[in-house]
């Protein structure tokens, strides 16, 4: 029987069904953060390879109750905090302060690849994603580049105007990143 609004009795507004005896069903997600630049004279575009505390800026919207906090948190592939029922770790482990849900994110090792192409969205991270989605990016600091012609390595790249320039004085010519632009893509797990 269905009420008012047509939902199916024993099904939420999702079609997904209700289990008094579970109310914290986790949905798993599996999201590739694509980023996309103007490229001038450089490539490879990532974070620092010797820096394993790269902090991943993020928005988060919960899965179950909607509730999407307006400030960016970080995860960090080197950080692991215990997840709630000692069911393992996670890179970031966060309760909505809504609908009162645990939820967790964790980076997939190995994922994390070079940006190379210019004006181009390539997936850069894969994030496995369990009662939340990702909706925003802050790119900020740490990244590294080297020149496309000269191979000069460029490090602390910072993206927080989502641009960046400097000169390469072993190729003579400016480059720079520009239009810093970031999607989430849901991948097949």
């Amino acid at each position: 029987m269905s009420d008012i609004f047509g939902q199916m009795a024993g099904l939420d507004i999702f079609g997904r069904t209700v289990d008094d005896q579970d109310t914290n069903v986790k949905t798993m997600v599996h999201l590739g953060l694509q980023l996309r630049a103007t490229l001038e004279n450089v490539t490879d575009i990532q974070p620092q390879p010797d820096d394993d505390d790269f902090r991943w800026y993020v928005k988060l919207r919960c899965n179950h109750c909607g509730d999407q906090p307006d400030h960016f948190v970080y995860l960090c592939a080197t950080e692991e905090v215990p997840v709630k029922g000692g069911r393992g770790h996670a890179n970031m482990a966060v309760k909505c302060k809504l609908c009162g849900r645990d939820n967790h994110v964790d980076i997939v090792p190995g994922s994390v690849k070079p940006l190379t192409e210019s004006e181009k969205f390539q997936t850069v991270v894969e994030f496995d994603c369990r009662g939340v989605e990702l909706t925003d990016f802050s790119p900020r600091v740490g990244w590294t580049c080297r020149g496309a012609e000269s191979g000069t390595k460029f490090g602390d790249v910072d993206l927080s105007e989502k641009e960046w320039v400097e000169y390469d004085e072993k190729a003579g010519e400016s480059v720079g990143i520009y239009d810093v632009q970031s999607q989430f893509v849901k991948l097949k797990n």
